[in-house]
């Protein structure tokens, strides 16, 4: 993939175009685990955390989309990343959490879940811990969905772009899959939490 960067000197030093805009993504991330990593979402994309609950599948759908699960009474399409960046599927503990985002996708408004191996917490993310995603060269890994990469004492976290984890047509294939179908009862209301206000914050 050839970087999408442009560049320019400023004071001596190369200034990309992506690094110009870190300061406007400072704030607040709920953060989470994918296999190894630490992943961020800006927060007011989140719309509440739930328990891992039945999911039924759609046959006929792309791998990533594990299915649809009835979330008091609204049909909502779970997608597991893993999948989508070749990470292996998600296997189930009782850490695993879905986590429900609202977000415009290559134009299309969706609601949908996405299964973590764990939540972490919310932090805050000050825009001096905060650098452009990696440029790993042409033809190599593509990190068009990351947002940055924020800096704690002891890790870092890749920023997820959502607008940009799935393509237009990977949007409409997960549009398709909540089409009348019959799913599980909705899930029993067991405790969920609202990220922007029950799990720990810090800043970094």
């Amino acid at each position: 993939m050839e970087s999408s960067q442009s560049a320019r000197r400023e004071n001596g030093a190369l200034v990309t175009d992506r690094a110009q805009g870190m300061p406007r993504l400072a704030g607040k991330y709920l953060t989470f685990k994918l296999a190894r990593e630490s992943y961020g979402m800006a927060i007011q994309h989140v719309r509440e955390l739930i328990r891992l609950v039945e999911i039924t599948r759609v046959p006929g759908t792309k791998d990533f989309i594990r299915g649809v699960i009835n979330l008091r009474g609204k049909v909502i399409p779970v997608i597991d990343p893993r999948v989508k960046f070749r990470m292996g599927e998600l296997k189930a503990t009782d850490q695993t959490v879905i986590i429900v985002v609202q977000c415009q996708i290559r134009g299309h408004e969706l609601t949908l879940g996405m299964l973590v191996d764990e939540v972490l917490e919310v932090l805050t993310i000050t825009a001096e811990n905060l650098e452009p995603p990696p440029d790993f060269g042409t033809g190599a890994i593509d990190t068009d969905y990351l947002l940055g990469v924020g800096k704690t004492d002891k890790k870092v976290i890749l920023l997820m772009d959502l607008a940009k984890v799935l393509s237009a047509e990977e949007a409409e294939a997960v549009e398709k899959a909540v089409e009348p179908e019959i799913v599980s009862p909705p899930a029993p209301e067991t405790p969920s939490a609202d990220p922007r206000g029950d799990l720990p914050c810090s800043e970094t």
